[in-house]
């Protein structure tokens, strides 16, 4: 277990999935005191969602780390982040459900980062994903995931791997962070009537050169259509969202 004799551990954790659902991966990566990568582990998830990858890769760093150590958990997933912290204590009240009366989603991993929590100290810390001087732990977790959900293949520091190769720099532009609410994107059939009633130049759509990650919070691969919206670039349905 890392952390034993450290007075605090920083680290970040990404999840990845090639088409949400898709191949999906997620990775966790430990600092040293100069915030330099030395530690890392990134897991094949087989074909899942988003939001599983990102909670899987919290509840893995969590399961990895001395729990009798600070942590400062770096992550650019305010869903997985907000789902621990802030709507956490509503769903147990209600029994496990939402605000709207629904089952919660991913239940068992959110009831096993819950239990990881008990009796220690972390700290969570928002970080915007895909920027240009973005954070590098966060960067560097955001590759790890991203490789071994394409491979399908578990990766990290302790099975020799090497260090995942760094993002092209057309890929680090500035793109929309996670949804601040959790809140499911609009239907595709309710963006598809949206983009019908829009002009025939925001109509456009290409091939996506690079992996990214759409305003709505879901990412989309490489080769996958995608296309221009008021903050960049993601899914044509979601190009109309507010």
């Amino acid at each position: 277990m890392i952390g034993g004799m450290a007075e605090r551990v920083i680290a970040a954790c990404d999840g990845a999935s090639k088409g949400n659902p898709g191949p999906a991966a997620w990775a966790w990566v430990i600092a040293d005191g100069d915030e330099k990568p030395v530690q890392w582990e990134a897991g094949a998830l087989g074909t899942a969602t988003n939001n599983v990858a990102e909670l899987t890769a919290l509840e893995r760093l969590l399961s990895t780390v001395d729990p009798a150590v600070p942590l400062e958990v770096r992550m650019d997933s305010q869903y997985a982040m907000k789902a621990v912290t802030t709507w956490l204590p509503g769903w147990k009240r209600k029994g496990w459900k939402t605000a709207a009366g629904k089952p919660v989603a991913n239940q068992e991993l959110v009831a096993r980062i819950d239990s990881l929590l008990q009796g220690r100290t972390v700290e969570f810390r928002y970080v915007p994903a895909h920027q240009v001087d973005g954070d590098p732990l966060n960067d560097f977790a955001d590759r790890a995931a991203s490789q071994a959900a394409v491979q399908q293949q578990d990766a990290g520091s302790t099975l020799g791997s090497p260090e995942p190769p760094p993002s092209s720099p057309s890929s680090k532009a500035p793109k929309p962070s996670k949804s601040s609410s959790g809140a499911a994107p609009r239907s595709a059939a309710a963006g598809k009537r949206a983009a019908s009633s829009s002009g025939s130049a925001s109509a456009r759509t290409l091939k996506a050169k690079y992996p990214g990650r759409c305003r709505c919070g879901r990412s989309y691969a490489a080769g996958e259509d995608i296309a221009k919206n008021p903050d960049g670039w993601g899914h044509p349905e979601c190009r109309t969202s507010d």
